[in-house]
């Protein structure tokens, strides 16, 4: 099972070289700079500048980047265009204040509507948990239980979506279940919750998070062969949720931009 303090001893690793990317408030990237340094994680490197950010990742200037501040659709597109990919695949890491962590996608609302794509999200995320020494059970979710079949064309389409993605994985080796539309389940017993599209992922994401006090750690961008944290647009008024044990329980932030760079420099080669 993926836990903060794994992440924590994987991350304590020297001479990675980290783009994080900085937005109007240049002293709070420069705290997260300075915390993440101190605490051995990496070398940070401030990048005001999406399609360097991007370039410098895919050169290998850099091992790994956070887009902390940098404008989302400047940030994604600078990717698209760098790594040449037609959509970016994002899965974001969900530390619910009671439960265990996994891995939530797809998170982006224009991401995981067909079963093809929700197929690939499964095979990246397997990827990217194996490299965490984590072989992961992963959750196929639907919009109603199998029971529902009937009551609206739309549910039933969702439930066969569920169904093949489920079985599709399971033939290429990938341990995959289909929850249906018990979250509660998936959140119990997996590593990877794929959701039954965008919108919905987006809006788990978005309930865990917002309402719920869950910690979001950051999002890889799952589709390409570099180590690229997204970040939310949005956040918590009081920075990362008090669902963090000590001594990783940060208070303002400049540490949710830390933890970023820990999942990343975990994640990198």
């Amino acid at each position: 099972m993926l836990t903060l303090e794994s992440i924590r001893l994987r991350a304590q690793r020297s001479g990675l070289r980290i783009g994080l990317g900085v937005g109007v408030d240049v002293e709070k990237a420069k705290r997260a700079k300075m915390e993440a340094e101190d605490l051995g994680f990496a070398d940070v490197l401030l990048y005001n500048d999406a399609r360097q950010l991007a370039e410098d990742l895919l050169n290998g200037r850099i091992d790994a980047a956070v887009r902390g501040d940098i404008d989302s659709n400047r940030a994604m597109e600078a990717v698209r265009r760098s790594f040449q990919i037609t959509k970016v695949l994002r899965a974001a890491f969900m530390q619910p204040r009671e439960g265990r962590m996994f891995l939530l996608a797809p998170v982006g609302i224009d991401e995981g509507w067909t079963i093809a794509e929700k197929v690939e999200i499964a095979r990246l995320s397997d990827r990217l948990m194996r490299r965490l020494d984590i072989e992961p059970q992963v959750g196929f979710m639907s919009g109603g239980r199998a029971s529902d079949r009937g009551r609206m064309a739309e549910i039933d389409r969702s439930i066969e979506a569920a169904e093949a993605a489920t079985e599709i994985a399971s033939s290429e080796g990938i341990r995959a279940r289909d929850v249906q539309v018990l979250i509660e389940d998936a959140a119990r017993d997996c590593d990877v919750i794929v959701a039954p599209d965008g919108v919905s992922g987006n809006l788990i994401f978005r309930t865990l998070h917002f309402l719920g006090g869950a910690a979001a750690l950051g999002a890889p961008v799952l589709n390409i062969d570099r180590v690229y944290i997204d970040t939310s647009r949005a956040k918590a008024p009081t920075g990362t949720p008090s669902c963090w044990p000590p001594p990783w329980r940060p208070c303002a932030e400049a540490s949710f931009r830390k933890a970023n760079i820990m999942i990343m420099v975990s994640l990198a080669p």
